[in-house]
C-alpha cells in the first residue's frame, strides 16, 4: 500500500511568522531571503509573493517530518522554491510540489481555501493530510464531498508553529488501519487528540 501523502505549508507550520515580531523563536534558526522582482521559476511563470525577508526554520522538524511514514509534498506558494531555501535548511531532500497554477491566491466566492481543489486534485484519490495555518469549515466540507479517500485537515496556529503534539496526530494518521475508518478523516484541530503544545529543544525525538 502506498504512503498517505503530506501536504505541506511553510509560512505557519515551518515558519511561525506571527510569533513576537524580531524575536527568534528559541531553537530555531534564521533564514535570510533575498527579496527578488520579476519573475521566478521557468519564464513566464510569474512570481508566487514577495517572500519575507527573514524566516525561522527548526532544523529538527525536516527528520521528525521524514520519519511519520508520509510522501511529503510541499503545498505552499513557495512552491518549489521551497526545494531551494526551506528544505536544505530542514534536511529535507528535494521534494515534489503542487504547482498551483492559475489558482494560486484566487480568492473563491464560496469561503473555500484556493489550496483545496488543487490538492483534491494532486491528491488523485490518495490518502493525504494537509498542514496549513488557513484552514476552514468550508475547506473541511469541501475535501469531505469532492475526495474519495481518507484526509486530515490539520490546523497549526502561525504564532508558535508545528509542536510534538502535531507530529504524534500526523503520525496517528498515518499509521490507522484505512480499513477501520469513515470515508473521510478531516478533523478541526480543537476537535482532535492533539493537545501539546510544548516542544522539545532541538534535536528533538518524536
Amino acid at each position: 500500500m502506498s504512503r498517505p501523502l503530506l501536504f505541506l505549508d511553510v509560512d505557519g507550520p515551518l515558519n511561525p511568522y506571527a510569533a513576537e515580531p524580531e524575536t527568534c523563536p528559541e531553537g530555531y534558526t534564521t533564514v535570510r531571503v533575498p527579496q527578488e522582482g520579476g519573475t521566478a521559476g521557468e519564464p513566464g511563470r510569474p512570481r508566487t509573493h514577495m517572500r519575507p525577508p527573514q524566516v525561522w526554520l527548526d532544523p529538527g522538524d525536516g527528520p521528525a517530518l521524514l520519519a511519520l511514514g508520509y510522501e511529503v509534498c510541499w503545498a505552499t506558494t513557495w512552491m518549489d522554491d521551497a526545494n531551494r531555501w526551506i528544505g536544505p535548511v530542514l534536511g529535507l531532500p528535494e521534494l515534489p510540489y503542487v504547482d498551483f497554477g492559475t489558482a494560486l491566491f484566487n480568492e473563491r466566492s464560496d469561503g473555500v481555501h484556493w489550496k483545496s481543489g488543487p490538492l483534491v486534485e494532486y491528491a488523485d484519490g490518495r490518502p493525504f493530510a494537509w498542514v496549513d495555518d488557513e484552514q476552514g469549515e468550508a475547506d473541511h466540507a469541501y475535501v469531505a464531498a469532492n475526495h474519495s479517500a481518507h484526509a486530515l485537515l490539520h490546523h497549526v496556529n502561525p504564532r508558535i508553529g508545528l509542536r510534538n503534539g502535531d507530529f504524534t496526530t500526523l503520525a496517528a494518521f498515518a499509521a490507522a488501519p484505512r480499513t477501520s475508518m469513515g470515508s473521510l478523516w478531516s478533523a478541526p484541530r480543537s476537535t482532535y487528540p492533539s493537545a501539546d503544545t510544548t516542544r522539545i529543544p532541538s534535536p528533538r525525538t518524536r
